[in-house]
């Protein structure tokens, strides 16, 4: 992933956060009843439900666009870039920032260290809006915020069986049989490990497509420029010859038997 992918699932998990408390509950105070003659204080009290009114969602929304870039370029490098890939080959990067359990919270030190440099803007910023209730309660917000974010850039890669699709991924066909394309072709695997062109975890990624968009894909390169050069959808998709055939293809259609 890049460090703009991960800022974007930073902005929603941070967003998350941010309109669960913004939503609130209504806030209920308890109204005591008025002194009688003889100085004895009635004791019953009645609850005053307090609405809360929802903020406007374009300031919302301006609102968690500051706060999560004013928060995300104070991160480390090795944060901002966080992955799967990133952790399966730094054992000291995975111990910093992925707890063994899931449930278990970030390191107290590394949460602290990574509030630290946060400007006083957002710390202000948030406390204004009632958010945190001071400056001291900022790494106690950020914590699940980090954590959602953590575990959503370093999840594996899903089994490839689950991806299927509804629609061919190259032409949009969705009335069409589909088959799996091996986006790195399985007879230069041995090559791709030896020239370390991937890591072993993509190997088996796979796109769905129509037969007809699965053979133009193998007409269109070689098995092993396939697997330098053309290993994703959206790589395959950036050329111009693909583009025009999949608005060729896109267009064919024959009547059912």
């Amino acid at each position: 992933m890049t460090s703009d992918d991960n800022y974007t699932i930073f902005r929603e998990c941070l967003s998350s956060a941010i309109v669960a408390r913004s939503e609130g509950q209504p806030k209920t105070s308890k109204r005591r009843g008025k002194a009688k003659r003889n100085g004895r204080k009635d004791v019953t009290s009645t609850e005053v439900v307090i609405k809360h009114e929802r903020a406007d969602p374009e300031e919302l929304a301006e609102f968690i666009d500051f706060i999560a870039s004013e928060t995300f370029t104070t991160f480390p490098d090795d944060l901002k870039t966080l992955s799967y890939s990133a952790i399966q080959n730094d054992a000291v990067l995975k111990a910093r920032y992925v707890p063994e359990n899931q449930d278990t919270p970030m390191n107290r030190t590394v949460l602290d260290n990574l509030c630290s440099p946060i400007p006083v803007e957002v710390t202000d910023t948030l406390s204004v809006y009632g958010l945190i209730p001071d400056a001291n309660d900022l790494p106690e917000f950020i914590s699940p915020v980090l954590s959602e974010y953590i575990s959503s850039v370093t999840t594996g890669p899903p089994a490839w069986a689950n991806t299927r699709t509804d629609a061919c991924e190259i032409c949009e066909r969705d009335w069409i049989p589909l088959s799996y394309h091996h986006l790195i072709p399985r007879g230069v695997h041995a090559k791709v490990m030896k020239r370390g062109w991937h890591e072993e975890w993509v190997l088996n990624s796979v796109a769905w497509l129509c037969r007809a968009c699965h053979s133009f894909v193998h007409r269109m390169a070689s098995n092993e420029e396939l697997a330098r050069e053309w290993f994703t959808v959206d790589r395959i998709l950036e050329r111009e010859d693909v583009q025009d055939w999949a608005r060729w293809v896109g267009r064919v259609r024959w009547k059912a038997k």
